[in-house]
């Protein structure tokens, strides 16, 4: 019975903050919406970048034959569970004030968390699409030799061949990027009004006991994971 009295009086709990978190949303708060674009500008480019980077490279391990390239897939995939602290440190390294980089004086600001975040993504991205391109380069290949095309012809009929998987491809690298918490909040410094991001600022408001911020932050970044994976998973669901 005090079980039963303990588990209603946490659901009540909960669900008063959850009322409170879309009131919050509701009310146009400054500092909220602020964090939300912070973690929207850097995961947009983060995630362009990276597909940028990452697709033409993936294409182009994928579809060839070379000394190493057994290797290359091998470091790409260890990269590819590279620890997001580890990403933040790499970073940090070479950009604090003492660093080869630290001129730049991008410490504690969005273009250092964006690129931290393409460290993270890029190999991700690369990985996947070398995985995508091997599989369909093989016939596509025939057929464009057998068409007399040259060779960035034949990778970008490879490319288009490939768009809905390097479209999922892309969305995942998203998803990851405005998940992430440790690279962003290393390198970032999680300064409120500059670099604090969703998962950063969730941290914060729940070891601050502002569970209504928290929960209004979460539900935000719910939503936003929901609506990239819808897309995603048509892709994929067509692809099948």
């Amino acid at each position: 019975m005090p079980l039963q009295i303990s588990l209603q009086r946490l659901s009540d709990s909960d669900m008063e903050y959850v009322k409170e978190a879309v009131s919050l949303i509701l009310s146009g708060d400054k500092e909220l919406w602020q964090i939300i674009g912070t973690t929207l500008t850097m995961s947009v480019f983060s995630t362009s970048i990276s597909a940028l980077l990452g697709i033409p490279l993936g294409v182009l391990i994928g579809k060839n034959r070379f000394p190493g390239k057994s290797l290359i897939l091998r470091l790409t995939n260890t990269l590819m569970a590279l620890p997001p602290v580890v990403a933040g440190l790499i970073v940090f390294m070479l950009f604090r004030g003492v660093g080869p980089f630290g001129s730049l004086h991008l410490m504690f600001s969005v273009p250092i968390m964006v690129i931290a975040q393409v460290l993270l993504i890029t190999p991700v991205v690369t990985g996947l699409s070398a995985a995508a391109a091997g599989e369909r380069s093989a016939l596509l290949l025939e057929t464009a030799k057998g068409l007399g095309l040259s060779g960035p012809k034949q990778m970008t009929l490879l490319i288009k061949e490939c768009a809905p998987q390097f479209m999922s491809i892309a969305l995942m690298g998203f998803g990851r990027s405005i998940a992430e918490v440790g690279a962003v909040s290393l390198v970032g410094g999680n300064i409120q009004f500059k670099t604090r991001v969703m998962t950063t600022a969730i941290l914060l408001e729940s070891n601050k006991g502002n569970f209504n911020k928290a929960f209004a932050l979460g539900i935000i970044l719910m939503l936003i994971s929901l609506l990239v994976n819808i897309p995603a998973y048509s892709v994929q669901e067509k692809i099948k």
